[in-house]
C-alpha cells in the first residue's frame, strides 16, 4: 500500500516595505538566506495589498514610508495586527526599520506604543535576532535564531582586509561582508539549518 501523500507546509512569509532600492536589496539578501518568503514592496498601497490577498508571519517597515501618527492610517494597521496576542489568534507581527537621522521624530511614538524597532544603519546579529524572536512569538519558527556564529565572527576578525559598508548595516569590522565571504556564511547557515531539520517531521515550517 501506497504511503499517503505528505501536505505542502507553509512557508515563512515577510513583507518588508521600503521604497529605498539599495536597502531593500539589502534587506531581502539576508531574508533570502533563511529560505523565508519575502515580499518587497516600496509604497503604502502594495503594502495593503499585500496584506490583503498573502499570509505573511511578520512586516518589516520603514517607519518614515509609513508615518506614525493620528495622520497615518497605515501605521495604526500595522499596530492593531501586532498587538493581537498568539493567543487569540495573532499570526503577525511589525518590526519597524527607523532611519537614524528620524530617530527622535519617531522613536518615543514607537517606544509610547510598545512596539519593536531597529535604528538603521543596525548590525546583523542584532537585526537578525529581533527578527527571529518576532517570529517565534506568533509560531512561524520554531525557535530564535543565531545566524553569524560566534566562531564565524571570530574567524573574520583575524583578517586583513578593508571592510565594507552600506547604507543599511552598520560600518563595523566583524558584520561587514565581502560577496565572498558571504556565500561563506550563507553555506554554513544552510549545513547548519539542515543539520537542525534531519530528525523532524512537520514542525511547521521546514526552513525554521
Amino acid at each position: 500500500m501506497a504511503n499517503p501523500p505528505v501536505a505542502a507546509v507553509r512557508q515563512v512569509g515577510l513583507l518588508v516595505l521600503e521604497s529605498d532600492p539599495q536597502n531593500a536589496g539589502a534587506l531581502r539578501q539576508i531574508l533570502d538566506a533563511e529560505g523565508w518568503r519575502v515580499r518587497v514592496v516600496a509604497d503604502l498601497g502594495l503594502l495593503h495589498s499585500e496584506l490583503k490577498t498573502a499570509e505573511y508571519s511578520l512586516v518589516i517597515a520603514n517607519v518614515a514610508v509609513v508615518g506614525v501618527g493620528v495622520d497615518s492610517p497605515t501605521f495604526h494597521i500595522l499596530k492593531e495586527l501586532s498587538s493581537v496576542a498568539p493567543e487569540e489568534g495573532g499570526r503577525i507581527r511589525v518590526l519597524f526599520v527607523v532611519p537614524e537621522m528620524t530617530g527622535s521624530q519617531y522613536v518615543p511614538a514607537l517606544e509610547a506604543a510598545k512596539l519593536p524597532y531597529s535604528v538603521r544603519p543596525f548590525h546583523l546579529h542584532d537585526f537578525l535576532e529581533k527578527v527571529s524572536d518576532l517570529l517565534v512569538e506568533v509560531k512561524a519558527i520554531e525557535g530564535p535564531l543565531r545566524m553569524t556564529r560566534r566562531e564565524f565572527g571570530e574567524a573574520r576578525k583575524k583578517k586583513k582586509q578593508t571592510s565594507r559598508t552600506t547604507s543599511m548595516f552598520a560600518a563595523r569590522d566583524a558584520y561587514s561582508y565581502t560577496d565572498e565571504e558571504m556565500a561563506e556564511y550563507e553555506k554554513q547557515e544552510a549545513e547548519s539549518r539542515n543539520r537542525r531539520l534531519k530528525p523532524r517531521t512537520n514542525l511547521g515550517d521546514p526552513r525554521s
